[in-house]
């Protein structure tokens, strides 16, 4: 018989100083902190009368980089990190559960407000459904529809179980509406992300200053010389030799036309070296190599960029406000606003589909797009002043 290992009964957190029957935010990896960030401003103005606290579950652990977002956003230190770190999903959407179930029952929050798609957002969905409390989800309604994103398994059912659901665009409702959710329950906001740029835009890092930082490289800048931005992180991109070879081999065809700043993410890195592809993208001298940006970072690069290319669901936002060119490494995307009203174009990992989208921007300046409604810098003063009229 397998033994249950009791330790996991016996945590405990100091939430003794915490408000009772206050909201609790909940922040677990990266991509949530630009949300989670002008929440806490927005609702924190009116503390009075709705205390806030803010838990940390996390599920990413680079302590440097965490530190780096939360001094870059000005969001306040978390009241409690879980320190729950790596795992496999199940693994890790457990221990969140286990932990975050501790502070409820300490605290008795008068909702749980999560954002975003990642396993902490349905780990506390799930506690609070549970527990009857509230369940308050922004950037509600996006959906893929390829369930073999493991986002989209979290999107679905973290919508299903909310009470209050807060949109960043049209087609998010009416997603909702076939799922069968009251429209009663679902309000569109806009965009907390781009509350978060607009917010940092004036105080995000120089483009000299960027350059400066990494002139070890062999790479020589040029003050407004063009070049590409790359991220690629996703499973379907990188969990694959044969689809990760090609992506590398079109890009090193790209950088021979502008050069690609390419920021790795670590589940890249290692599927590089495990796939023995670092070699090839040596071969690509004009694929510069950066260790993850800070956000301020980040953005600064992004406003100086001639085009980005991306698997990640937040740059494909991010561009569209900037009004930066994106090519998306992916055959679907669940912000379909960036297509239709932004910069985006969905290209797949199609090796010529990439190169002729990438040709286009050369020649034309790629689409040029509109700010969808919502997005500006408000988002999070109507999410708040809906809940303290309503929580």
């Amino acid at each position: 018989m397998i033994q249950a290992d009791n330790n996991l009964q016996q945590m405990s957190f100091d939430a003794k100083n915490l408000p009772k029957n206050s909201l609790v935010c909940v922040v677990g990896a990266r991509p949530n902190f630009m949300k989670i960030a002008p929440i806490i401003r927005a609702i924190k103005a009116n503390a009075d009368q709705l205390p806030v606290c803010l838990i940390h579950t996390g599920q990413h652990y680079d302590d440097a980089m965490n530190k780096s977002f939360f001094n870059d956003l000005e969001i306040p230190e978390p009241d409690i990190n879980l320190e729950v770190g790596s795992g496999s999903h199940t693994v890790q959407t457990a221990q969140v559960m286990l932990r975050f179930e501790v502070i409820v029952e300490q605290i008795q929050p008068r909702g749980v407000l999560v954002v975003g798609d990642v396993n902490s957002t349905i780990a506390c969905a799930l506690v609070a459904a549970k527990k009857n409390i509230p369940i308050i989800h922004v950037e509600a309604g996006l959906r893929s529809y390829d369930r073999l994103m493991p986002e989209e398994i979290n999107r679905v059912l973290t919508d299903q179980l909310s009470d209050y659901l807060y949109t960043t665009e049209a087609s998010a409702k009416q997603n909702l509406l076939k799922e069968g959710i009251s429209a009663q329950r679902v309000h569109f906001v806009g965009n907390v992300m781009i509350d978060s740029l607009l917010f940092c835009k004036e105080k995000a890092a120089n483009i000299n200053d960027i350059m400066s930082k990494y002139a070890a490289l062999d790479y020589c800048w040029r003050p407004g010389s063009q070049f590409a931005v790359l991220t690629l992180h996703r499973p379907s991109n990188v969990d694959q030799h044969e689809v990760l070879e090609r992506i590398i081999n079109v890009l090193g065809k790209i950088s021979e036309q502008l050069p690609v700043f390419f920021t790795v993410h670590p589940r890249t890195k290692h599927r590089l070296e495990q796939f023995g592809l670092d070699a090839l993208l040596k071969k690509f001298s004009n694929i510069i190599c950066l260790q993850p940006l800070s956000y301020l970072e980040m953005l600064g690069l992004l406003s100086h960029a001639t085009v980005v290319l991306t698997d990640s669901g937040g740059l494909q936002e991010e561009t569209t406000a900037l009004g930066v060119p994106c090519i998306t490494l992916r055959e679907n995307t669940e912000r379909p606003v960036t297509v239709d009203q932004g910069t985006n174009t969905i290209v797949g990992s199609n090796a010529e589909l990439i190169m002729s989208t990438f040709d286009n921007v050369m020649t034309t300046g790629g689409k040029k797009g509109r700010i969808p409604d919502g997005w500006d810098g408000n988002a999070a003063q109507r999410i708040a002043e809906h809940l303290l009229s309503n929580l």
